[in-house]
């Protein structure tokens, strides 16, 4: 048994073994600036956002002494972090469905071949080219309740105005309708290119036969379109839970924290009240919801979804 466990490989296999090695060798020298990114920017971040959420840390968010897991029960018993994750999935809710129906429903009006459709493609897909900052002062000035055009629209009708931002009911609603007005073009964008690689030699076969448009929609466009649809879902859905940049401009998670979702709190902890052992918990606590709603989502969509 020993002579047969140490007997040398046959040079064939050798020289397969070191081709092999080397290939794995090149191949790893090929992606090694990516795995250098990848761990500077995103693994050593994680792993020390994890890491701090087991201690009580100084202003600065030097770690001095742990608590285990006091930060996680601490936000769990708290109705401050309560009221945030509500916030939170109000949101996406808010978003995540009205903004991919309106991008599929653009998107389909502007797959027609019609005389001057490109102008309104080019409209539709426009705010890609808008920064966060700046979509956010737009709409900051529609929103003004003196000067918005909003409560002009109300004022014609005769009906008054309302404080969009400043009133605890509208202002989850006012942010959320700033999002998806925010991440319309590229949603547009992603399924006009899946609706155009589409054969179009199924519409003519459906047309010939004398099928509904309804029917076609139903059975040929949506089952077609279905992974470019389960993408911008799963995008959209991720980009939600982490939108900040218009909370801040806007509402700086008021009136009476009811804009105040996890990431403007985990912002607030951090660098307002300098409590980074209970921002990253809020991190972590955040990064599970997300990863487990996503995981969701691939059990229960992606078996709908037709590939071919």
């Amino acid at each position: 048994m020993t002579e047969l466990a140490t007997k040398p490989l046959p040079p064939r296999k050798k020289r397969l073994r070191a081709k092999g090695l080397a290939s794995f060798g090149y191949g790893m020298l090929y992606v090694l600036p990516s795995l250098l990114l990848f761990g500077l920017f995103l693994f050593y971040p994680m792993i020390r956002t994890i890491y701090l959420s087991f201690f009580r840390s100084d202003t600065q968010g030097n770690p001095i002494e742990f608590v285990g897991w006091e930060n996680f029960s601490h936000l769990l018993q708290s109705s401050i972090f309560h009221e945030s994750a509500k916030a939170t999935f109000l949101f996406v809710l808010y978003t995540v469905p009205p903004g991919v129906l309106l991008a599929l429903t653009l998107a389909l009006l502007a797959n027609q071949k019609l005389k001057g459709i490109n102008m309104f493609r080019t409209m539709f897909a426009s705010t890609m080219g808008v920064s966060v900052a700046a979509a956010s002062v737009i709409w900051l000035f529609m929103f003004n309740p003196a000067i918005g055009v909003f409560n002009k629209m109300l004022s014609t009708v005769g009906l008054s105005g309302v404080q969009w931002l400043l009133d605890p009911d509208y202002a989850l609603l006012s942010v959320a309708l700033t999002t998806i007005w925010m991440n319309t073009g590229f949603a547009f964008l992603i399924l006009l290119g899946g609706l155009q690689n589409i054969d179009r030699s199924l519409y003519e076969s459906a047309r010939i036969a004398g099928v509904s448009d309804f029917y076609q929609l139903r059975k040929i466009t949506l089952p077609l379109l279905s992974p470019t649809l389960f993408f911008i879902t799963t995008v959209t859905l991720i980009n939600a839970f982490q939108t900040f940049g218009q909370i801040d401009i806007l509402t700086s998670g008021g009136p009476m924290d009811s804009t105040n979702v996890i990431v403007y709190s985990i912002y607030k902890d951090a660098f307002r009240n300098f409590n980074v052992g209970s921002a990253s918990a809020q991190a972590v606590l955040l990064f599970l919801a997300v990863f487990i709603v996503t995981m969701l989502q691939f059990k229960l969509l992606e078996k709908k979804v037709h590939y071919q």
